[in-house]
């Protein structure tokens, strides 16, 4: 028998594509781990914001057959900085044109005189050597060191993977006369009932009988291949969790150094207003300032169509950095809502918080390192580790799906 830790989309995309015997064990009461939707006050949020930009055909058609067309979305992306009380369209780096004079020279510069042989063995290094100091301290190394809320020497150079828009000069410069406007999502899917609708489509292929909710995973026994609830003793054949890497490990024995694997943790506060704001158009818009206590405001009333003004707002802590008063964070997330002009005289009229532990993992040459020779002992013991935290990568939810595929195949 498999036995899957987690009911997330990566856990169900698993037992959607391997079937066979298994059992679903997930500690949380409802499924869909941190792609969860909240409705309120005829408000429709996710724990954070969730957009889906398929790569792979095979999967959005998956997912798609059991979603009806109307209630799927497809949205042009369009995502703005918040930089000096001015709009700068996304990447930054592309768009400094759109700087004040005094600005952009400082940033196009620098981007032309960036020393020869300048060290390029972690992420803040490598925007340095990438993009110059404008850029770099301007907005990229600001934004990114309240994301991930750490010293961004301590990320490995490819941290953020195929998901960092890379932009060499000669597209910069292309870009001042004639905008690009590429991503890897250029556009992106929604259903309108929010994100938990995927979660529901991948699990209608699931045994809702296989799946216990509400038991906690609490040892492992890898001789003896039984798994310690706060229920029961369960015996498997296969373990496959989808659990934080750190937490496996911990509840399998395995030992590790405790600074290899750091992330941060995300407060994201939901937040319903009266009426629209003067935002009618962003997606979302990166804030880098550190005046603002926030590093990202969504904006679900633009994505879905609404006549209110509904946001989701994300701030960033360390690990081990301590949240303190929610309520005193909540007001002053409004005050600076706004002192930022996103916010102006419309009355908050719901609100929902979550907070996200881990919410993104820090990739560091050691922790790649260590993660290859935990996987390899894992494997060894009929265990295997998928998904954002159970990966230990920075990814998407098609992603977390296409490996749960991958290694559902591989295992058959």
């Amino acid at each position: 028998m498999d036995l899957i830790i987690g009911a997330g989309i990566s856990g169900l995309s698993y037992v959607a594509a391997s079937g066979g015997d298994y059992q679903i064990v997930e500690a949380e009461n409802q499924i869909g781990g941190y792609c969860k939707t909240i409705y309120k006050d005829g408000f429709v949020w996710d724990y954070s914001g969730h957009f889906f930009h398929f790569q792979h055909p095979e999967l959005r058609d998956y997912v798609m057959e059991r979603i009806r067309p109307d209630e799927i979305l497809k949205v042009e992306k369009h995502t703005q900085i918040l930089y000096k009380d001015r709009h700068v369209d996304f990447p930054f780096q592309m768009n400094i044109h759109q700087l004040e004079q005094e600005e952009f020279i400082d940033c196009l510069y620098d981007l032309f005189t960036i020393p020869e042989g300048m060290p390029s063995g972690t992420f803040k290094e490598m925007l340095y050597a990438k993009f110059g100091r404008g850029i770099a301290e301007k907005f990229l190394i600001p934004y990114n060191s309240k994301l991930y809320a750490t010293d961004l020497d301590r990320l490995d150079v490819d941290a953020m993977g195929r998901f960092f828009p890379y932009a060499d000069k000669e597209q910069i410069v292309r870009n001042f006369r004639h905008p690009e406007g590429k991503s890897y999502n250029a556009t992106f899917l929604y259903p309108k009932e929010g994100c938990i609708r995927i979660v529901n489509s991948v699990a209608s292929h699931v045994d809702v009988g296989r799946i216990s909710l509400g038991e906690k995973l609490v040892a492992i026994n890898t001789d003896s291949h039984t798994a310690v609830t706060d229920k029961r003793t369960i015996h498997y054949d296969r373990l496959v969790s989808t659990m934080p890497l750190p937490r496996l490990l911990d509840l399998c024995g395995i030992a590790y150094d405790d600074d290899v694997y750091t992330w941060n943790k995300v407060l994201v506060f939901n937040l319903g207003f009266d009426a629209k704001g003067l935002e009618k158009r962003n997606c979302w818009l990166y804030i880098p300032e550190s005046r603002y206590l926030f590093y990202r405001v969504g904006f679900y009333d633009n994505i879905i169509g609404q006549d209110r003004m509904s946001l989701y707002v994300e701030i960033g802590f360390g690990k081990n950095q301590p949240v303190g008063d929610v309520d005193a964070l909540l007001q002053r997330t409004l005050d600076d809502l706004r002192v930022a002009g996103i916010v102006t005289d419309q009355k908050l009229v719901a609100e929902h918080h979550v907070l996200m532990d881990p919410a993104y993992v820090h990739i560091t040459s050691r922790s790649e390192d260590d993660k290859k020779e935990k996987m390899s002992l894992l494997s060894q013991k009929d265990i295997y580790s998928i998904g954002r935290y159970g990966a230990w990568k920075y990814c998407s939810l098609e992603d977390n799906m296409h490996d749960a595929f991958v290694l559902a195949s591989q295992l058959k």
